[in-house]
């Protein structure tokens, strides 16, 4: 957290990106505060207006003065260079993460993408979880080695990657998808994975090329995002040897 309102609109005037969310007093008017709000806006910045006792409980007796900034734990990484530097990546596989929620999940995904040699993360700015502490502790130290893109319009930057040329899939259990053991899967790609509940949004999947599911017997109707990740992306390195 980032207290006060020097450091916060400094801070917005000159690295929004670092910005995760701005905690702002409700009822706040003067110059400074709509001048944040003007900045948020502008660099498409989440916001909150919060009673003054949420502040004073996130700021841990710090004074504020009304303000506060929640940091991004990493800085990103632009997503053209994300995408030319996925052709060089051991596994030439860019993960996106369509508003998944749990930091233990994030975690997970991001040591397995690491420990295969994938290329790096993509997660909207918006409704995702914060890549904080929790999520730092939970990859084991790989969010710390691994690039980080976070995008506005995730539709948006899959249509990027696929002007490019770039393969992109995605995970779902509906009737036209392809059984992800015996698909013939290629890099360089993206693997879109969806919410613990919803999965992944219309306006997401119409961006897919291919869409892929992970056969299932003994009555199983589910699994956890982060275990059906792990075997996607095994799927997709051990196409990558053969």
């Amino acid at each position: 957290m980032l207290p006060g309102m020097k450091a916060v609109l400094e801070l917005l005037e000159r690295d929004p990106a670092r910005v995760d969310v701005l905690f702002l007093k409700k009822g706040m008017r003067s110059p400074q505060s709509v001048r944040m709000l003007d900045l948020c806006r502008s660099a498409s910045v989440r916001f909150s207006l919060v009673e003054g006792r949420a502040l004073d409980a996130l700021c841990q007796g710090t004074h504020h003065q009304g303000v506060a900034a929640r940091l991004l734990g990493k800085t990103g990484v632009a997503l053209s260079d994300m995408l030319e530097a996925l052709h060089t990546a051991p596994l030439p596989l860019i993960l996106a993460l369509d508003q998944v929620q749990d930091t233990g999940n994030i975690g997970a995904l991001a040591r397995s993408l690491h420990a295969l040699g994938g290329a790096g993360l993509i997660v909207p700015r918006h409704n995702s979880v914060y890549l904080g502490p929790g999520a730092m502790r939970a990859s084991a130290g790989a969010l710390d080695s691994l690039p980080i893109c976070r995008v506005t319009n995730l539709g948006r930057a899959l249509g990027e990657a696929r002007a490019t040329g770039i393969r992109i899939y995605g995970a779902s259990l509906s009737p036209d998808s392809a059984n992800a053991l015996t698909a013939n899967v290629l890099t360089p790609a993206v693997l879109v994975l969806g919410n613990e509940q919803k999965g992944i949004r219309p306006g997401v999947t119409r961006h897919c090329d291919e869409l892929l599911h992970i056969p299932m017997q003994h009555g199983v109707d589910s699994l956890n995002v982060a275990q059906a990740g792990a075997m996607l992306l095994t799927c997709f390195a051990r196409a990558k040897l053969l």
